[in-house]
């Protein structure tokens, strides 16, 4: 990847705002979070120092994605704190970047968020989710019947609701995002 290969992907994407106007699913979810999310002293000392970096941001992610409520209006608002732009792209839409960022090499997990320097080069990624997020996940799912089961689609529909509920709601849950965003930029 050449020096500069983020910026145009930057430059192509949309701000936080026209994300979210053109959002269809889990606004309300979203907009909660971000309004309701708090940074302690020892939070907005580490987004001072992340301001000094002249960092911006590509964040790719869908509006359909349970961990983008959580996790877009989180790292959006500690973006605005640090003085990073980001710029949001429709994963789906932008298969040559995700590709790039590979959850475990092979999955198309969002949300990731890109962090580059002026020169368009990678300084951080962050994501799909916090370590304690993932382990929650994977402990709800590992409840769920056989996938051959008669009920199984039920019970994950069931499991992927609740789970959405239950982060978007949860500040404790939240407290693990940031925790998990500060220690990737501090680097």
């Amino acid at each position: 990847m050449t020096t500069a290969a983020h910026n145009p992907w930057f430059e192509k994407g949309m701000t936080f705002e026209q994300y979210v106007e053109a959002m269809k699913v889990n606004r309300e979810e979203l907009t909660r979070v971000y309004e309701q999310v708090e940074f302690s002293a020892e939070d907005l000392a580490v987004w001072k120092d992340v301001a000094q970096r002249n960092w911006r941001g590509i964040v790719l992610t869908a509006d359909w994605c349970g961990d983008a409520a959580l996790n877009v209006p989180i790292v959006q608002k500690i973006a605005e704190q640090s003085n990073v732009e980001l710029r949001y792209l429709i994963r789906d839409e932008n298969l040559e970047l995700m590709d790039q960022y590979l959850t475990n090499g092979t999955s198309r997990a969002i949300p990731i968020f890109i962090f580059i320097n002026e020169a368009g080069e990678k300084t951080a990624v962050w994501g799909p989710r916090s370590p304690e997020v993932q382990e929650l996940i994977t402990s709800l799912r590992s409840q769920l019947p056989a996938p051959d089961a008669p009920d199984f689609e039920e019970k994950q529909k069931n499991v992927y609701r609740d789970f959405k509920q239950q982060i978007t709601t949860d500040p404790a849950i939240w407290r693990t995002v940031i925790n998990s965003v500060k220690a990737a930029l501090q680097g």
